[in-house]
Order: structure tokens, then sequence, then C-alpha cells
């Protein structure tokens, strides 16, 4: 089997240093208001839940607590052997290797779709998305959990990062593909200075992150994101 499954788009973060973005991971959003706003829109107790780019498998044991079954689906080999390895212990989680383009699932074989910072920043994602549509069945929902460069520090910093990036067209994309936007602000929380250090140098180009490193101090980090939902 391929390192990584056929039309994947590379993920500069978790591909190269997974161990680092575990960190980021564990600092993303404490409070739990991206599951508070998800469930308010369609719960995922005994459902079908497909976690697209699922990355080493962290969100999987969360939604395994309350779905009937969890399918993680991640196009690089290592991480999704690391991601079942994380999962070895839960008997309805199973992870398999493949592209968003081209899920290795049946169709309408899944009733809730997460997607977080797995490369759905709009266009350029059709094929993706209509795989989508392909396996959610009817009464279902698909939440894509994107950056807001409107507002916030991480924001601003995003917007740094990627001077060409457009958040109107974004949002016309996902607006004209039926899809709602619940925009929301959560936080990053790391417990020392050098794990913060170490995420933005994953994320951020090597004089930004120490620009960003420079103006911000502490360890926490307001947070804007849109929330996508489309039902079925």
């Amino acid at each position: 089997m391929a390192e990584i499954a056929p039309g994947a788009v590379p993920s500069p973060n978790i591909w190269n240093t997974p161990e680092i973005y575990e960190l980021e991971n564990r600092a993303v959003d404490p409070d739990g208001v991206l599951a508070e706003a998800m469930r308010a829109i369609r719960p995922w107790r005994g459902a079908d839940v497909l976690d697209v780019g699922c990355g080493t498998g962290f969100h999987l044991p969360f939604f395994a607590a309350d779905a009937h079954r969890v399918i993680g689906v991640e196009p690089h080999k290592a991480l999704a052997k690391a991601a079942a390895r994380r999962a070895r212990d839960l008997p309805n989680v199973t992870v398999r290797v493949g592209a968003a383009q081209a899920l290795p699932l049946p169709d309408a074989s899944v009733d809730v779709v997460h997607a977080r910072w797995a490369y759905f920043f709009g266009p350029g994602c059709e094929p993706g998305l209509a795989e989508l549509g392909r396996v959610v069945r009817h009464g279902g929902a698909i939440f894509i959990i994107d950056n807001d460069a409107t507002r916030s520090t991480f924001g601003r910093w995003f917007q740094r990062g990627l001077p060409k990036y457009d958040p109107e067209a974004v949002e016309r994309f996902w607006t004209r593909h039926g899809f709602a936007r619940e925009p929301l602000t959560i936080r990053w929380s790391f417990q020392s200075r050098d794990d913060f250090a170490a995420v933005l140098r994953i994320e951020f180009p090597p004089d930004l992150a120490d620009a960003c490193l420079r103006e911000h101090q502490g360890l926490e980090v307001d947070y804007a994101v849109n929330l996508w939902w489309r039902r079925h």
C-alpha cells in the first residue's frame, strides 16, 4: 500500500510533526465550545460518525463515547496506523486509509461527518464534498471546522501567514454549497511556553512565529473559527 492515498493534499503540520500537532490538539478548545455547538445541531448518540482526515485519531475516542460506530479516514498511512493504535481498545472504532475525494465507505453509510482543519478551506474541495454527499444518510449532517481569519488573535496571525487568503470568497463558497455558518470563539490553552512556541513554529513561517511569541505573553490565545454545517 502506498504511504499516501492518491490525491491527498499534504498537511505540512501534522504530516511532518505529529508529536507537536498532538500538543496543539490538546490545547484546542478546552471548554468544549465546538462539541456543544455540533451537538445542538445534530447529536451523534447512537449514530455512525465519520472523521475525515482523522490524523493520529485524537478525536476518535471522543466520538466513540456516544456514537454507535466511528470510522476515521486518513490519507497518510503512518498517521492512520497511529490512529488505529490509539483506538485499539475501542471496539466501535475503525480506521481506514483514504483520501477525502475517494472515501472507502459505501453510499449512505454514516450519519455525522466531522472534518476539522482537514484541508476543507473552500474552493478546490468540491470532489471531497461530493463524496461526503454520497456517504451521508438522509437526516445526517456534515460539520466542517475552519479558521475565521476576520477576527481574534489567531485569526490575525492566520491572515498574516496567508495574506492571499480571502475569507469572503470562502464564505461565498460554503454558502453556495448549502452550508450554514456558526461563528465561534474558542481558545488555545498550553501547558508551557515551550509547547506554545513549538506549535506556532509548525503553523507559521519562522519569522511570523517569532513575532507572535514576542507580541503575545502567557499560555492562552483567543481563536475564532467557523463551524460550517449542512443537513442531509
